[in-house]
């Protein structure tokens, strides 16, 4: 048996609690009902070939509560997963600014604090047979990013803002005029405006506890309704400069190409990955007795209502549960499927926002013509089998 000191105990026990309080606070009514049984997909995800890359995907079938705990949550590594010793821990804001700082953990717990619950989903998500569970949503909490860069005083020439983070390995550009191996942080940027959002939080809590290190203690960005790429992990640097900042994960990963039609021309657009896109997904069938009940979560936008299609059926209204307000946050939705008659099926859903966008079909031009696997907002199809 090992032993765990007196006083790490009491801090994990701690801890413990106050998760516990967050749940039984925050973990909103979930649309199931008692004595259910889940019904498998018959199209699994296939094996997940990066395991060092991708951790803790959502198993869609187990989805039963309104917030993602923290150790059922998606993380991502692009580079390695450091281990920081918070105690040499500073976070620096430099750059065009007329007052560099440099703050400790402590120090950033003493400012205003600002919470937000958050759905965070990788823009790889469902691109990859493999990947189809990059999402979560829990509630963030830290200090407002715009207050601490008005109190830096960005000059007048800053119009982007870059956030390091901890993280980095090598890089290798080689093409026909560039052959270069260089040894680089992860970083990802925003212009000004964006980044002066009040929404935006440097978050050092998830969930009511301590930042946990798969999703980038001691500190990171959170930007509301920005997909997971631009949420850096593992902060340690925040930047203010003059141009357009082009790295890796901004200019050359991270990049969505599509093929457009301009007055019969063909177009080939390349754009950097950015903020989320309306979407949805079918996350279970239960069955009670004789009835069936679909669930599955809508996100990415201001949700007006789901629609729900079962085999080449009409679209059929969902009911949205409206027990979570977060702007942020996924809405959980359910449809009722009394009886269905026994063999294989598929659940098709599609989300629509507040302004009538509707998640786009995957014959879609928006996707069909998509040459890469970031930004797959495609509507999601999943195969069942009823039981005879």
């Amino acid at each position: 048996m090992f032993h765990i000191p007196r006083r790490d105990f009491i801090k994990g026990s701690a801890a413990l609690a106050a998760l516990a309080v967050f749940q039984s606070r925050f973990a909103h009514a979930f649309p199931s009902r008692p004595d259910e049984t889940v019904i498998p997909w018959l199209d699994q995800p296939a094996a997940n070939p990066v395991p060092e890359v991708i951790k803790n995907q959502l198993v869609w079938e187990d989805l039963d509560s309104w917030v993602t705990p923290n150790d059922k949550f998606f993380s991502i590594a692009h580079f390695d997963r450091p281990v920081i010793d918070v105690s040499n821990w500073k976070l620096e804001i430099d750059g065009l600014v007329k007052k560099p700082m440099a703050l400790t953990l402590a120090e950033l717990k003493t400012r205003p604090r600002q919470n937000v619950t958050f759905t965070i989903e990788c823009s790889g998500n469902h691109g990859f047979p493999f990947f189809t569970g990059g999402i979560g949503n829990a509630r963030w909490t830290g200090t407002p990013l715009a207050d601490l860069l008005a109190e830096a005083g960005v000059m007048k020439n800053g119009i982007e803002v870059i956030f390091w983070g901890t993280d980095a390995g090598d890089i290798v550009l080689k093409d026909d005029i560039r052959d270069v191996k260089m040894h680089q942080n992860f970083a990802r940027s925003m212009s000004l405006t964006d980044a002066m959002n009040p929404n935006n939080i440097l978050c050092y809590e998830m969930n009511g506890v301590e930042l946990p290190a798969p999703n980038g203690f001691p500190l990171r960005l959170i930007a509301p309704g920005w997909y997971g790429i631009a949420n850096v992990k593992w902060l340690k640097r925040i930047e203010v400069r003059d141009r357009r900042f082009e790295s890796k994960l901004m200019g050359r990963d991270y990049v969505t190409i599509r093929e457009e039609d301009h007055n019969g021309e063909t177009v080939w657009a390349e754009t950097s990955v950015g903020p989320a896109l309306l979407k949805s997904a079918p996350a279970k069938v239960s069955r009670k007795d004789n009835s069936y009940r679909i669930t599955g979560a809508a996100w990415g936008a201001p949700i007006g209502k789901v629609e729900v299609k079962i085999d080449d059926g009409p679209w059929l209204n969902a009911t949205i549960d409206d027990g979570d307000k977060g702007k942020f946050a996924w809405k959980i939705w359910y449809l009722d499927w009394p009886a269905p008659a026994s063999g294989e099926h598929t659940v098709t859903s599609r989300a629509i926002d507040e302004s009538g966008q509707i998640q786009p079909a995957m014959d879609d031009p928006w996707i069909a013509k998509k040459k890469t696997y970031w930004e797959s907002n495609g509507q999601v199809t999943r195969r069942i089998k009823i039981p005879g």
